[in-house]
């Protein structure tokens, strides 16, 4: 009996403790999501596949300035997201590189499983997948949703980890493009 409660107790606290972590990063307003990390190092450069299979690395997007964003369709976060991204990248997509990285592990995330969710939400963006985790791994994309904004130079100018709201978005493409 005393063992059960003790469990008990153990189980009660970590609830608890997990509550506070998750009502703590729930309740972050959209400037205190703007005030979170901050770079000014090169982005690192990886491998990773476009959906026709062929290799992409970040220096194929040199010369512009870039958002990317690492997500799994089985991640609720990274998919209460995507509207924003969709429509940040209707308005900006030809000045700005989305780079929507799916971390593509094959097992629980499938390129199929990941272009079913893209397709059937009519998302339009492109999609780029992660095979071997190395580009998450060359980002410590540890946690999903993580955006980074790289600005023309190649430099990681500003992350977010978790998901952002569409104004937070913006603000974070504030950062690396000015507009015209």
């Amino acid at each position: 009996m005393k063992k059960r409660t003790i469990a008990l107790i153990i189980a009660l606290v970590f609830i608890i403790g997990g509550a506070a972590v998750g009502y703590y990063l729930l309740g972050m307003s959209e400037e205190q999501q703007l005030a979170g990390g901050s770079g000014g190092s090169a982005a690192p450069d990886f491998l990773i596949y476009d959906s026709e299979g062929n290799e992409v690395t970040m220096t194929d997007f040199e010369g512009k300035p870039v958002v990317l964003n690492f997500w799994a369709s089985w991640c609720g976060p990274c998919r209460s997201e995507m509207e924003g991204f969709e429509s940040q990248y209707q308005e900006l997509g030809d000045n700005v590189e989305f780079v929507m990285v799916n971390l593509t592990d094959g097992g629980r995330e499938t390129v199929d499983s990941a272009m079913d969710f893209i397709n059937g939400e009519g998302y339009s963006f492109p999609v780029y997948f992660d095979k071997d985790m190395t580009a998450a791994e060359s980002y410590e994309a540890y946690s999903i949703p993580v955006t980074y904004f790289i600005d023309a130079d190649g430099n990681i100018v500003y992350n977010s980890i978790g998901a952002m709201s569409e104004y937070a978005l913006s603000e974070g493409i504030k950062m690396i493009y000015a507009g015209e």
